[in-house]
């Protein structure tokens, strides 16, 4: 399937990743044969070289670079906390207006087996800020309670820790709705039974701000919702509490 191409010059190439897709093989998946990367080869007739991540369940903005040297230059931005990252996500519960969480933590690291990350090393700082749009009241029963709560955020990581906005909401005691690895199995249970069609990790990178690594001008962009999320979204507005 052809990628969403947000922005294309002789030096980037920007797309909406779709939730379901690798932006390139690793150890644990180089049997695959798709991923963003070899699409966008293939697209573009370029050779890629990635910037920066996204898990797979998540989709938005992912840039990447036409030389190992600006993709070089606009990580160091992403080291460096110089881009502005928003992120849209669903949550288990109710959050307030707005916050910010800030909890370190420590590297994560792919592994084999049951435990497919393993923590290593030491923590790091860490900080997510977010603002609640929307929450929701679901009359349905969610294993000892008889409904569901669920907010509707927009997120903005300071940093670009690994799995960092689930890691964080994990922590705030709001896991992200289809979130298989720190989500809640009972939410996701009931979602998955309600939303079959449409179920998938409910985390999209929505924009995505930097400057241009060779001239130095400041590009935003904003990616779509897929199809799947805006469905959620529309089924949930009867049930709107704010």
């Amino acid at each position: 399937m052809t990628l969403v191409i947000l922005f294309q010059d002789e030096h980037l190439v920007a797309v909406n990743k779709p939730a379901g897709l690798l932006v390139h093989r690793t150890n644990l998946a180089k049997d695959e044969e798709d991923a963003v990367v070899q699409r966008l080869r293939d697209q573009t007739g370029k050779w890629v070289f990635p910037v920066h991540r996204l898990d797979r369940g998540t989709s938005g903005v992912l840039v990447m670079a036409f030389s190992p040297e600006v993709a070089r230059r606009l990580s160091a931005q992403f080291a460096e906390s110089k881009t502005k990252k928003t992120y849209h996500c669903l949550v288990r519960g109710y959050c307030d207006d707005y916050g910010v969480i800030n909890y370190p933590l420590a590297k994560l690291n792919e592994q084999k087996g049951r435990s497919r990350f393993k923590i290593e090393g030491t923590e790091r700082e860490a900080e997510t800020s977010f603002t609640r749009l929307s929450q929701y009241l679901l009359p349905v029963p969610v294993s000892r309670y008889d409904s569901m709560r669920l907010s509707w955020l927009e997120v903005t990581p300071k940093q670009g820790r690994k799995h960092q906005i689930r890691r964080h909401f994990k922590h705030h005691l709001n896991p992200l709705v289809g979130d298989s690895c720190y989500g809640c199995r009972h939410i996701n249970k009931v979602a998955k039974e309600i939303w079959s069609d449409d179920f998938r990790l409910m985390l999209h990178a929505s924009s995505l701000e930097f400057n241009h690594p060779i001239t130095n001008q400041p590009i935003t962009l904003k990616a779509d919702f897929s199809d799947k999320i805006i469905n959620i979204l529309n089924k949930l507005e009867y049930y709107r509490t704010d």
